[in-house]
């Protein structure tokens, strides 16, 4: 039961409306706006002009008008799936946020993102967001942006009691502490997630409180009280622009429809609950506050409403006259266009550099030349990583751009993308592949569909790298190869070279990408052999797969360390005359289609290797092309050489055994090769 009594907890920091004629007339007219908007656009829900979902603000306008007035035009404002209240209030233009919702191409995100992820990038409004906290993560990498940037530029997440309880609450608040991050965490507290009371899921004395665990300002006030929300935003947005941190402020408040437009729900609030906080409507308080200070009279209101009524009516009016974007359209706006390369590959040269080394080397020279360019990660700073990967560049570039973070893996990777979604070029690093896992939401959700959902609008220029796969007695949690998670999502490149040339040449056109990149390295590669790598910069084209040995008899597709072991197949049938073709593809994603298929048709016989389990492999996806482009000139069934679906083992010899080798790809080509 939410009581409408727990306003009176916060009566003495939300007394009153603190704001002058101007700002009480400017805050009221926005609040109608905004109740208006939303009354609507729940209509045209029911008539079916809306479709899909869409997230109602009623009885919370009094946040969105007084937080936002606080914000600059330069200021960014990360949202929730309510979030056109605080989009209105940040100055969108009411035609294309209906134009959005309707799913037409003048919307916000070209009728593609539509209401839960609604931006305005132009005024630095990063995106609502369909996952619940996402926006607490991505906004300290915003906040980190602005700080790197020395601009005075502050930000605001907003969230919902709900996303309270997401672990990426507790780990935004403590990166953005520890890094006195400009970032105000606003917490619109509206009594229930979707039909759970707040109090039932919430322990301590309050969301607010929480904040002094971490170090964090944090204040509860009452979210109805238009003045009450301004007057705490200016003094956290003070703090923010001194460089004095964060602050969290729980605004309480109460929606009034159901959790959705779309929600049927069985009945979870009781009338006189819901009668109770319709009598602290926002509006209404200060409309009577105005008219008992003589401000305002009934008829001046009432020419207010009808303007706004208006004025809504002519939005939604041209909105419905906008066109619907096409699937073709659409499909145009999931990767960014392909990278424009100036530099001519280098001469080959005699100057040999380890795997782990022509990484390093690219890192040190992309951020040498663009100083955008910034490194997250456990350890990457002080000790270089834990293979070492990026030893010397902290010394060389500093702190500020070369961070240790927290063991937070959600929060170093939607940082990552926040800092990305305002214009850095991120490398973000797990320290081992697997822990990638906990990153997740932000590669999947946030980094891979942002460019799509906000309709083409913004880049997310970010590098997920980091140490894959088995050989080395890591056991099952920390030697998986995990390609195929990456390979299925659209809006997602992912590279992985298995030389260091062509490590330091796909590194630095990962770098350089105005999209996100899975950027897969394998412990094995690092305790390999040095080749020859030149020293200048230089870029490799992803998509252009490596013929490593050319061969007339089969084709073997394989990738990372199964390359090394396809040579020495290859090698060992020399002997025996058969003549093998090793194709290395560097970037599983985009695939070299052409050079796969053209080897196939030449040698008329193919073996497919990689290290991960066989079911459900990317193996299964080069080998379904080639059925399909090349089935004519195939002689025999492709071949799949990959692990057994099981975990790494821990026991050497179990690992060993586990992993695909030379003499199971030699099998595979003899099998191909009718050779008994």
């Amino acid at each position: 039961m939410a009581d409408v009594s727990v306003l009176a907890d916060v009566a003495a920091s939300s007394a009153g409306n603190r704001l002058t004629f101007g700002d009480q007339h400017q805050a009221l007219r926005l609040m109608m706006r905004i109740r208006h908007f939303e009354v609507r656009a729940k209509e045209l829900f029911l008539e079916g002009v809306i479709k899909g979902t869409a997230h109602s603000s009623v009885g919370q306008e009094a946040i969105a008008a007084g937080s936002c007035a606080v914000l600059a035009l330069d200021d960014f404002l990360l949202t929730h799936h309510r979030g056109h209240g605080h989009t209105l209030a940040k100055g969108a233009d009411m035609g294309r946020m209906f134009a959005e919702l309707m799913g037409k191409q003048s919307g916000y995100c070209a009728g593609i993102g539509g209401s839960m992820h609604i931006a305005d990038v132009e005024r630095n409004i990063l995106g609502a967001n369909g996952i619940i906290g996402a926006g607490m993560g991505l906004g300290t990498g915003a906040a980190l942006a602005a700080q790197l940037d020395g601009k005075g530029q502050i930000g605001v997440s907003f969230f919902g009691d709900g996303a309270a309880n997401e672990g990426i609450f507790h780990e935004a608040m403590n990166l953005a502490a520890i890094w006195k991050l400009p970032l105000i965490f606003f917490c619109e507290n509206n009594q229930y997630g979707l039909s759970t009371p707040t109090e039932m899921v919430t322990a301590g004395a309050s969301i607010a409180a929480r904040g002094d665990a971490y170090g964090v300002p944090n204040v509860r006030i009452d979210g109805n009280d238009v003045g009450a929300v301004r007057q705490t935003m200016e003094q956290a947005a003070l703090r923010a622009r001194a460089g004095d941190g964060p602050t969290l402020i729980e605004a309480l408040t109460y929606r009034w429809d159901d959790h959705s437009m779309r929600a049927n729900l069985p009945a979870y609030r009781t009338s006189d609950e819901e009668e109770a906080w319709r009598a602290q409507d926002p509006i209404i308080r200060l409309r009577d506050g105005l008219i008992s200070q003589k401000l305002l009279d009934e008829e001046r209101y009432g020419l207010l409403r009808t303007a706004t009524e208006e004025e809504v009516e002519a939005a939604i009016d041209w909105a419905k006259a906008q066109a619907e974007p096409s699937l073709a359209d659409a499909a145009q706006l999931v990767g960014v266009p392909p990278l424009a390369l100036t530099d001519a590959l280098p001469k080959p040269c005699t100057r040999m550099l380890s795997y782990k080394e022509a990484i390093n080397e690219a890192f040190h020279l992309e951020m040498e030349h663009d100083e955008g360019v910034i490194l997250l990660g456990e350890d990457v700073a002080r000790i270089g990583g834990i293979f070492g990967l990026t030893r010397g560049l902290m010394e060389r570039f500093g702190a500020e751009r070369v961070r240790d973070t927290p063991i937070s893996e959600g929060a170093i990777a939607t940082c990552g993308v926040g800092a990305a979604l305002q214009g850095k070029r991120v490398i973000v690093e797990a320290q081992l592949w697997d822990f990638v896992t906990l990153m997740m939401d932000a590669i999947v959700n946030q980094a891979a569909k942002a460019r799509f959902m906000l309709g083409g609008r913004a880049n997310v220029p970010i590098v997920f790298r980091g140490p894959q796969g088995g050989g080395i007695r890591l056991a099952a949690q920390h030697s998986q190869s995990l390609e195929m998670l990456f390979a299925n999502i659209p809006g997602l490149e992912v590279y992985a070279p298995a030389s260091a040339y062509d490590a330091k040449g796909l590194m630095a056109s990962a770098i350089r990408s105005d999209g996100p990149v899975v950027f897969l390295e394998h412990k094995l590669l690092y305790l390999g052999a040095e080749q020859a790598v030149p020293e200048e910069r230089y870029l490799i084209a992803p998509g252009k797969a490596r013929i490593v040995r050319e061969g007339r008899d089969c084709t073997v597709i394989a990738t990372l360390a199964m390359v090394e072991c396809a040579l020495q197949a290859a090698e060992r049938l020399a002997k025996r005359g058969i003549d093998v073709e090793v194709i290395d593809p560097r970037t599983i994603k985009p695939l070299d289609v052409e050079t796969i298929i053209a080897s196939v048709q030449k040698t008329n016989r193919a073996v497919v290797v990689h290290e991960a389990p066989t079911f459900g492999g990317f193996g299964g996806e080069i080998t379904a092309t080639i059925q399909h482009q090349a089935f004519d000139w195939l002689d025999a069934p492709v071949e799949r050489v990959g692990a057994p679906d099981m975990p790494v083992p821990y026991n050497d010899r179990l690992e060993r055994a586990f992993m695909p080798d030379a003499k199971a790809i030699t099998r595979a080509i003899e099998t191909a090769c009718y050779v008994s």
